[in-house]
């Protein structure tokens, strides 16, 4: 069974920092492109950070230089490092595991970020 286990949220400071934690189980971990998304009230769910197989990383253009994603293979785990955070930054944040051929997606079951005073 494929479980995927988000942690590390909560409620914190503006300028603040977290760093999430995605413990993954039931499938090869090293081979799947890891990505973290965001789901804020009202909006729809958007990609926030991808690191692929071979530890290539791609931002969206609202948390650059601000965030880092990584991994440990060994861990079967990735990271997301979220530094100056803003009140805009608030959404839950979900884990994504993917492998594209054959397609084979899963998803953790969130975690909820807060940013405000």
């Amino acid at each position: 069974q494929v479980q995927l286990v988000e942690s590390g949220g909560g409620l914190v400071q503006p300028g603040g920092s977290l760093r999430l934690s995605c413990a993954a189980s039931g499938i090869s971990f090293s081979i799947y492109a890891m990505k973290w998304y965001r789901q804020a009230p009202g909006k729809q769910r958007e990609l926030v950070a991808h690191i692929t197989s071979g530890e290539s990383t791609n931002y969206a253009d609202s948390v650059k230089g601000r965030f880092t994603i990584s991994r440990d293979n060994a861990k079967n785990t990735v990271y997301l490092q979220m530094n100056s955070l803003k009140p805009e930054d608030t959404a839950v944040y979900y884990c994504n595991a993917l492998w594209a051929l054959p397609r084979r997606e899963y998803w953790g079951q969130g975690t909820q970020v807060t940013v405000s005073s």
